[in-house]
């Protein structure tokens, strides 16, 4: 292993040759898809499909991180390790390698024990490319032992991993311990990922994509769907939809081409979840479960659960949590999924826009997916990576995945940026943010004279004074200096007294104390020799770098809905749930006014519910102006006073 380390160098080669490699190993990995499908089947038990998957989402990293790289021309930082996981061991192995690749650094490869042969084909086919030997290394094995040296060698200038948040704390430690202050650790982790399905969904739509979503890949994705909320309006009628199309599903040998779920990776894995499923079925919570064949199968099941807190760990395979909940408890829902703190994937299917929009804004979540599966991510168009439990960022396949690879920018005196010592990074907690345990991406508005801009980068929650001690610096990614500067209470005796790492790692750091952000202030070397001042209180954006994804039939479902909706415009943005229709002819029919119907008196006490922010129109009244709309009028100073 240590010679291996030594032996590693980085690929001193133009940017634009290094970027041709990338796409003729593109066109091996085309043209070798037979033994590679044949490696995915017997050593993975990916399906043909998911094999065919596979290798088009590794395909399309090698071009796209080439693309970028002749876009950005970035400089190596060194040897670089990359750890990936069994549940993708062609596509994620080769973004890593891709990626690492494309900025020029030396990648010490390390796949997961159970795939080591796709890995060789996946690295035969790259060398036969044109990348050097001593640029890109096979280094198969345990993780205990291999993994923690690839990570606790200071020779390593950085650590790229996919896996289980908890190995993840464990490279951290390792990380802050011997590597240097700057290496940078990206780490995409696991996921408790949620779907909502609403009284508006199309059920067909839905049915399609929690089947896809929960059971596809064996339920092997970091993606898939662990925990379904339905509404309970609704849900008697869907899950009977879920259970006729699970009957659909065959579980049999991945080399079958009629075989829609495979096998779980190991014996261990098939364990853990037969467990699972078993208590579930001694406390008569299976609503359905399918017959799985001998060997290493887990047959689909769906289980009832009260909602996602229910579950104490990710279930790592074919198997669907349902919950259900009122139309008036969307927020409470919301809120048990944020609460979780992992952040990686959700689904919602709806028909009402508003609540799209809500949604995407209050769920904290790398990847949104409206009205479709939410897997299956297509790299360029789609960066997947979550926040929170579940990563580090940035996202895999997305613009900012070399940046944060490559090495810092020379020198930025050149652009007037101040030298060693003019940065000051501080953790301080966060008094108005959002609620949870986790810390937020945020950046600031530039300085109101104009002599520099503040940033602020994710870190760990940590629970202490606002005291502060400096424990060291590195070189910014911008090019000029960071100092360190740790509140005196908020160290982690795990880490021991020199805890060092940078704001990346920091995100998987221990406790779950206030949240705390990573403020860097920047100013200009005119200004170098002035004491740097302490910014104040600055009004922050938040930028979590989601991405909603919309559905090819989204015009189509909105046509549907058109027509189902009785034509109603307004009828259509609040759902069947939220009016009736008799609450829209009120004032035209006196037989139903508030004498007669006294939970119409109590709703029209609220704020207004119809009123549009978007249209700037209220949809029960079509009035132009809030001021105009009596229900907004009486919602906003009802007979109790100003409403909450």
């Amino acid at each position: 292993m240590a010679r291996a380390i030594e032996d590693a160098a980085i690929w001193d080669a133009p940017v634009a040759k290094r970027a041709a490699v990338l796409r003729k190993a593109a066109e091996l990995y085309e043209r070798e898809f037979g033994p590679i499908f044949a490696a995915l089947a017997l050593e993975a038990g990916k399906t043909l499909s998911d094999a065919v998957g596979e290798l088009r989402e590794a395909v399309d990293f090698l071009r796209y991180y080439a693309a970028e790289a002749e876009a950005n021309d970035p400089r190596p930082r060194g040897a670089v390790t990359a750890i990936s996981p069994w549940n993708f061991p062609l596509a994620i192995f080769t973004g890593q390698i891709a990626a690492s690749l494309a900025t020029g650094a030396a990648v010490l490869a390390k796949p997961a024990e159970q795939t080591p042969v796709i890995a060789a084909i996946a690295v035969r086919l790259l060398h036969e490319a044109g990348v050097p030997a001593s640029a890109l290394q096979l280094l198969p094995g345990q993780g205990g032992t291999v993994g923690r040296l690839l990570t606790s060698d200071p020779r390593i200038k950085g650590v790229i991993f996919t896996g289980s948040t908890d190995t993840a704390r464990l490279i951290q430690r390792a990380m802050s311990e011997n590597l240097d202050p700057g290496a940078p650790l990206i780490a995409e982790t696991g996921g408790m990922n949620a779907m909502i399905v609403d009284s508006t969904a199309l059920p067909e739509q839905a049915v399609r994509d929690i089947v896809a979503s929960a059971f596809r890949s064996a339920g092997q994705r970091c993606s898939a769907l662990r925990c379904l909320y339905v509404q309970e309006d609704i849900a008697p009628h869907l899950i009977e939809m879920i259970k006729g199309a699970m009957d659909e599903l065959a579980v049999g040998d991945p080399w079958h081409l009629s075989t829609d779920v495979g096998p779980v990776i190991d014996t261990e894995a098939q364990a853990g979840i037969r467990a699972h499923v078993e208590a579930a079925r001694k406390a008569g919570r299976v609503l359905h479960e399918l017959a799985a064949p001998e060997g290493c199968f887990i047959a689909p099941a769906m289980l009832r659960v009260t909602g996602i807190a229910a579950l104490e760990r990710e279930i790592f395979g074919p198997v669907l949590h349902v919950a259900t909940f009122k139309g008036a408890d969307l927020e409470k829902v919301v809120a048990a999924i944020n609460a979780t703190g992992y952040g990686l994937t959700f689904g919602l299917h709806s028909r009402i826009d508003t609540r799209v929009q809500e949604l995407s804004d209050q769920v904290h979540a790398g990847n949104l997916y409206v009205n479709r599966n939410q897997i299956g991510a297509v790299v360029g168009s789609q960066p997947f990576g979550g926040e929170g439990l579940s990563g580090t960022g940035p996202k895999a396949g997305g613009p900012l995945y070399l940046q944060r690879i490559a090495a810092p920018a020379p020198a930025a005196a050149a652009r007037g940026l101040a030298p060693r010592g003019a940065f000051q990074l501080r953790r301080q907690a966060e008094p108005g943010g959002r609620g949870g345990p986790h810390a937020d991406l945020r950046e600031e508005p530039a300085d109101q004279a104009g002599h520099g801009t503040v940033e602020e980068r994710t870190v760990e929650p940590l629970d202490g004074d606002a005291d502060h001690r400096h424990i060291g610096h590195v070189d910014d990614p911008g090019g000029a200096a960071i100092d360190f500067h740790q509140p005196a209470m908020a160290r982690d005796p795990a880490l021991g007294e020199d805890q060092r790492g940078t704001a990346g790692r920091n995100l998987l750091g221990q406790g779950l104390g206030r949240k705390r952000v990573l403020r860097v202030d920047r100013v200009h070397a005119a200004d170098a020799a002035q004491p740097v001042q302490e910014p104040g209180p600055r009004p922050v954006r938040v930028d979590r770098h989601r991405q909603v994804v919309a559905a090819d039939q989204r015009e189509e479902q909105r046509a549907v809905g058109k027509a189902d909706m009785v034509g109603d415009e307004h009828h259509r943005a609040l759902g069947r749930e939220m009016l009736g229709p008799l609450d829209l002819d009120a004032q035209q029919a006196p037989e139903h006014g508030p004498a007669q119907r006294p939970e119409r008196r109590a709703r029209e006490e609220r704020p207004c519910r119809a009123w549009r922010r978007v249209s700037g129109r209220c949809g029960g009244c079509a009035a132009a102006s809030a001021a105009a709309c009596p229900r907004a009028r009486r919602g906003r100073a009802g007979p109790s006073g100003p409403a909450a």
